[in-house]
């Protein structure tokens, strides 16, 4: 299997995973036997769109075609390993640094 099967094998069955859901239970929200579910995630199939798309969106995750120069602004919103862990964490918008965390303590010291 190609690396970017793989990858996507993989980030499926993290997103799986994360949900707390079995390939069986999977199967049943997604209309797709089990036994395929576990040859996907395994590299033992090559993955249809049509399978991608409907394991996808059961999962919570939705395909986008990204042009190839617009990938690195992406994964600096998502974050580079999206579908790993869990499915609802979202990365901060804004993340303190040394100078914000000390004003932070300062006003709450003044509270």
């Amino acid at each position: 299997m190609a690396y970017a099967l793989t990858d996507i094998a993989g980030r499926l069955k993290a997103a799986r995973r994360a949900r707390g859901l079995s390939q069986r239970a999977l199967s049943d929200k997604a209309g797709l036997p089990q036994s395929h579910i576990s040859r996907i995630e395994n590299g033992a199939v090559d993955l249809k769109v049509s399978s991608l798309i409907e394991l996808a969106r059961t999962l919570g995750l939705e395909l986008m075609l990204v042009p190839a120069r617009h990938v690195p602004g992406v994964e600096a919103l998502i974050g580079p390993a999206a579908g790993d862990g869990d499915p609802d964490a979202a990365l901060p918008a804004y993340r303190l640094d040394a100078e914000d965390e000390d004003a932070a303590e300062d006003d709450a010291d003044d509270a």
